[in-house]
């Protein structure tokens, strides 16, 4: 009997991590292997990965990987593969070419030999049982891809992040004619993004961003800085552009964002006139006024070039009174935290901040609300549909819209990771939960990243964790000899005590002068515990820094 067994290791019910499942007989096709977010309960933890665990167990039975699909550039959809291919065996992968560009980077960042495969949106590919074709349609990245796939079990229609922005700023709409096409051919089920399903009416289009932008430049007597998702190459064209219109030089900082420029630039995907950019190097021949700088960093990352750059401790980049910093990004969640530290630490120099809080004309979502989930359900026709990419509340919204167009409720399949659905010629039925757990990802040195450990949390309490409590006066200097508390291993707790006291009152004496950022003051007192309890002891447990200000 033809059976499908679509399996989600993540993207369900955390928003990000997105990888899923389409076994037939012997034979896995995998859709996505993306990252996910640690929020601030996660210490020690930079990254989060899909739990392989259950895939792994599938080829030990004789189970073949067939081949990989990836929607678009976003981290949360293709940034795991580094971590990930290594432990799989080898398999084609696929991908527009944007997507395949920038995924191949980072494998090189990483020395993994794996390539990603460019395909169009024209071409079908048959990986054993299954026949794949992408489908243009728009988000906030370039090159964004659904994928209809046909199998001997019925035809599934993976509609992953998405808007339909009938005025894009590439001018490339959804491809609605060929979501028609396909649907004609019969859709046992829909799996579709449904992170907009609260909101009423249709997401706003990118394409009145560009006069937004083009205003504040007007209005600016410094340097105009932006600072956005570094993978949203649209945004970045529209800060060019309109710095162009001003006869600003356009200068980029941070390594992933010059990483995405130079491969959007390489592949036509970024446009720039001769002599708009320039290095780095040079800042200091122009003017502020005759300068804008898209800077890397939008979500507060401790390590990043926006973080830097407003804790003065960026090597090429200050700061002054008459300079603009535009967030044009929302914090991801479990980012807000970081994201308003940031802002605050900015705002404290008396600079002018725009942020989404303040004024929403500077972001756009790039997913679609109810009238578009209403829009791609009504284009489908599927018999089944199974929200992906949403917490659970996103998923139950949009069940109640699916339940307004007609569908009925055992035909809206509310699942979790893990969570097996088997379709077959009956119908739809679920399977086993297979059990799914967070795997971490630390030891992450900022933007570059050079090494890593990969931890669950059993692991995580054998390295042992050590707690500094740390008084530091409101000029940010250490304002006495810190407290420190060892659990997991052994040590001279009274000979790091003093050890650290020289550590730390050395690391925190450089910030005298400077408008204080506690989130970063935290930072340093970890990274300063982590180095001496890892040059003096061989360890490398979880530091948890406790700041009381006096």
């Amino acid at each position: 009997m033809d059976q499908l067994t679509f399996t989600p290791l993540g993207g369900i019910g955390d928003v990000t991590k997105n990888m899923y499942l389409y076994e037939y007989q012997n034979q896995i096709l995998i859709v996505d292997c993306g990252l996910g977010f640690p929020d601030e309960t996660m210490l020690g933890v930079d990254l989060l990965l899909p739990d392989i665990s259950h895939l792994l167990e599938l080829l030990k039975k004789g189970k073949r990987i067939v081949g990989m699909v990836i929607t678009h550039g976003h981290e949360d959809h293709m940034g795991a593969l580094p971590f990930i291919l290594p432990q799989l065996p080898q398999f084609p992968i696929f991908a527009s070419p944007l997507t395949a560009a920038m995924a191949n980077e980072k494998l090189k960042e990483f020395n993994i030999r794996t390539r990603v495969q460019t395909t169009n949106f024209t071409a079908q590919h048959s990986l054993g049982p299954f026949t794949f074709t992408l489908i243009r349609v728009t988000h906030s990245i370039p090159d964004t891809a659904h994928i209809f796939i046909k199998t001997p079990a019925g035809n599934f229609y993976h509609g992953s992040d998405y808007k339909f922005d009938h005025t894009p700023y590439d001018k490339k709409v959804s491809d609605i004619a060929k979501i028609e096409e396909v649907a004609k051919e019969g859709i046992t089920a829909l799996f579709t993004d449904c992170l907009g399903s609260e909101r009423k009416g249709r997401t706003g289009s990118e394409e009145p961003l560009l006069g937004v932008f083009e205003r504040e430049l007007a209005n600016c007597k410094g340097k105009f800085i932006v600072t956005t998702y570094s993978s949203n190459v649209s945004r970045l064209n529209q800060v060019i552009k309109a710095s162009e219109k001003f006869g600003r030089k356009v200068c980029f900082v941070g390594r992933s964002l010059i990483k995405v420029k130079d491969v959007a630039k390489d592949l036509g995907y970024l446009q720039m006139r001769p002599g708009t950019e320039i290095d780095i190097r040079k800042l200091r021949n122009y003017r502020d006024h005759e300068l804008t700088l898209l800077i890397a960093g939008s979500q507060g990352q401790e390590d990043s070039a926006m973080t830097r750059v407003a804790n003065d401790e960026h090597r090429d980049v200050r700061l002054s009174s008459n300079d603009l910093v535009v967030f044009s990004a929302d914090p991801i969640p479990g980012y807000e935290i970081s994201v308003y530290e940031l802002v605050d630490t900015i705002a404290r120099k008396d600079i002018k901040v725009l942020y989404t809080a303040v004024s929403s004309e500077f972001h756009v979502s790039g997913h679609g609300s109810q009238e578009e989930i209403k829009e791609l359900i009504q284009l489908t026709k599927p018999k089944k549909l199974i929200p992906i990419s949403g917490t659970f509340r996103h998923m139950y919204a949009y069940k109640n819209l699916a339940m307004d167009l007609g569908y009925k409720r055992q035909d809206i399949l509310l699942v979790d990771d893990g969570q097996e659905i088997i379709f077959g010629k009956e119908g739809a039925h679920l399977g086993r939960l297979i059990p799914t757990k967070n795997v971490y990802v630390d030891e992450v040195s900022g933007e570059k990243m050079e090494s890593f450990v990969l931890r669950d949390r059993q692991q995580l309490s054998k390295a042992g964790i050590v707690i500094v409590l740390a008084e530091v006066a409101s000029n940010g200097q250490l304002a006495g000899s810190p407290d420190v508390i060892v659990r997991g291993f052994n040590a001279d707790v009274k000979k790091l005590n003093e050890q650290l006291f020289r550590d730390l009152k050395n690391v925190l004496g450089t910030n005298r002068g400077r408008v204080i950022n506690w989130q970063h003051i935290k930072s340093l007192i970890e990274d300063a515990v982590e180095r001496r309890i890892q040059k003096d002891l061989g360890h490398s447990p979880l530091v948890l820094p406790v700041v009381i200000e006096v």
